[in-house]
């Protein structure tokens, strides 16, 4: 644990004191990035950096409800195309499309939605022709 200030010492060589020992110690060796270059140093400041950055790790995005929603869409096209069995194309499609109906009935925030209900057998058809005679 640290010690505090003591009394009489300015806090920034206090502070420097701290650091060089804890230098010396080899404390900041085991750090990821040691010896690295900052990888922003020449973008320019962004006060939000820290937060884009946690979020980038922790892949998290924040769109607004629309964009969110096409989003959605979009992955759930692709994962029925994934899909094991038309069953399960079916619930895919179907769960989408009671979001999109919900969101053409009550507009969210943001830009226009710019999505219909996709066409169910429409996409189980697509899904046949692709995964072969084999289905559900």
């Amino acid at each position: 644990m640290t010690e505090r200030k003591p009394p009489g010492v300015s806090f920034e060589s206090w502070v420097d004191k701290q650091i060089r020992e804890a230098t010396d110690r080899g404390d900041f060796k085991e750090l990821p990035g040691f010896g690295k270059p900052l990888a922003s140093l020449d973008t320019p400041y962004d006060e939000l950096w820290w937060v884009k950055e946690k979020m980038h790790r922790e892949g998290l995005s924040v769109l607004p409800p629309t964009l969110a929603l096409r989003k959605q869409a979009e992955d759930a096209v692709e994962a029925a195309a994934q899909a094991r069995s038309e069953r399960e194309v079916r619930q895919i499609i179907g769960d989408v499309n009671e979001k999109i109906r919900e969101a053409i009935r009550r507009p969210p925030a943001g830009p226009p939605l710019n999505l219909t209900p996709f066409d169910v057998e429409q996409v189980v058809q697509e899904w046949r022709r692709k995964s072969g005679p084999s289905g559900d």
